[in-house]
């Protein structure tokens, strides 16, 4: 057995590095599912922005289903870090064991659950009478994949915290690469479109789960997929940890369905579709910056996790230093590409001047507070990864009640366009209460683990 880092003995700055890269750009290939479909659509001869209108109300929900897959991957695998930090592997293995299964079922729970209510839910979440068929074909497509998509991206959780960040890179790379190559020939050559964009997705997401399962089933890991061992204990410990990563992305969704059901409200007929088409735009730069900056928080989480569970706290303390100055550089190259080259990207999208710049203008307005947002994301998940969910939870939901207060007040007060001040509102009021309650906490929870006594395995 052969791994690419040992999580308690290699030096702290490198490990950080060689953890924290991998999984940044795993994340930043993984927007691409997103962003490669939008461009495509996007460009659809005649109905390019209403599909685009329609693909970006789906967004948020196959997101909020996506959450899933963090409930149980995040909230499985930091767990499994601290048991292999102190070396307890039976106790590892069921946790992997019972995250598989849970994993399963939730998907196919969520398959037939969503399927007869998808047209009204798409209704209910901002898609209009001119965007609902859209919509609906690509939503109805993607359903029939959510096995795959689950599987790919829960399970991935476990490689990376058993130290293989390449290989977990290497996965999500693959389904990147075939939904760039396929998306084009379902949508033009085959002319499905909409349609077309979708099963390209579903394909590329199963090509990433029979990498993942084909790796974890093997022989390489310290840890395999098993069967057995299931226990209702363990699985509400999972969902214990899982509950704050999966609150924080479905939180995010829910945002963004809530924003772009304030944009058609106040925006009207006459700018309803026009400013969705807007948010879309800007949503998709957004998931450029956040989801590679959780792939650095959330990666790292291994590191972080295994040595609190092996009592190392001055490791611990290293690594999360590291990881806030990487987040706090991606961060400030991040809103220097979208106030330099923001309007490059929304040239992908679309070519029309009214779009372009109101797209553009959405976008530097989104990035005003990355910053802070940067701390912010290793706080939460640098309390989730020693499981220490009472901190990590209500600080991800403050930073979210202060979005939903501005999101709401503002429009109402200024019009649909200040709908988007919200976004920078949020990121920095809610940074500024995590920095207080992790520069008073975190020392006194690292103190407290190094006192325990180690506990006997078996």
């Amino acid at each position: 057995m052969r791994q690419e880092n040992n999580l308690g003995k290699d030096p702290i700055g490198k490990l950080v590095v060689r953890i924290a890269l991998p999984s940044m750009l795993a994340q930043f290939v993984n927007v691409l599912y997103s962003i490669v479909d939008r461009m495509y659509i996007g460009n659809i001869a005649d109905v390019g922005e209403l599909a685009l209108a329609g693909v970006g109300v789906c967004g948020p929900v196959i997101t909020l289903i996506s959450s899933v897959a963090s409930l149980i991957g995040i909230g499985g695998a930091p767990l499994m870090s601290i048991r292999l930090g102190e070396k307890n592997l039976p106790k590892a293995k069921a946790i992997l064991a019972n995250s598989f299964l849970m994993l399963c079922v939730l998907s196919l729970l969520l398959t037939v659950g969503l399927f007869f209510i998808k047209r009204p839910m798409l209704l209910f979440f901002g898609a209009s009478q001119a965007t609902i068929s859209f919509a609906n074909q690509y939503f109805s497509v993607y359903l029939i994949g959510t096995l795959f998509a689950l599987l790919a991206t829960g399970m991935n959780q476990f490689i990376i915290c058993q130290g293989f960040a390449k290989i977990a890179m290497f996965s999500v790379v693959i389904g990147a690469v075939s939904n760039i190559v396929l998306d084009p020939l379902f949508i033009f050559v085959f002319h499905l479109g909409v349609s077309g964009a979708a099963i390209a997705t579903v394909l590329s997401q199963l090509a990433s789960c029979c990498f993942v399962l084909a790796f974890l089933f093997g022989q390489r890991p310290m840890v395999s997929i098993g069967f057995g061992g299931y226990s209702w204990k363990i699985m509400r410990r999972i969902l214990a940890v899982g509950f704050t990563p999966f609150a924080i992305i479905a939180a995010d969704n829910v945002m963004i369905i809530a924003m772009n059901m304030i944009l058609q409200r106040y925006g009207g007929h006459t700018q309803g579709d026009l400013l969705v088409t807007c948010a879309t735009i800007a949503q998709s730069f957004m998931l450029i910056v956040t989801m590679p900056l959780g792939g650095i928080t959330g990666g790292t989480q291994a590191i972080l996790g295994f040595n609190y569970g092996a009592r190392q706290v001055d490791r611990v303390k290293a690594a999360q230093r590291k990881i806030f100055l990487l987040c706090l550089i991606y961060t400030a190259c991040m809103t220097a590409a979208a106030w330099l080259c923001g309007q490059w990207f929304v040239r992908l999208f679309t070519n029309d001047a009214v779009v372009m710049e109101k797209a553009l203008w959405a976008i530097r307005v989104c990035t005003l507070s990355l910053l802070p947002l940067g701390l912010q994301y290793e706080i939460v998940d640098g309390f989730t990864a020693i499981g220490q969910v009472r901190y990590s939870l209500p600080l991800s939901f403050w930073r979210k009640i202060t979005y939903f207060a501005a999101l709401f007040a503002f429009p109402a007060i200024w019009g649909a366009q200040a709908a988007f001040f919200a976004e920078p509102v949020s990121d920095f009021l809610g940074p500024l209460v995590s920095i207080l309650v992790y520069l008073a906490a975190m020392k006194r929870v690292l103190e407290k683990r190094r006192e325990q006594p180690v506990e006997k395995v078996g």
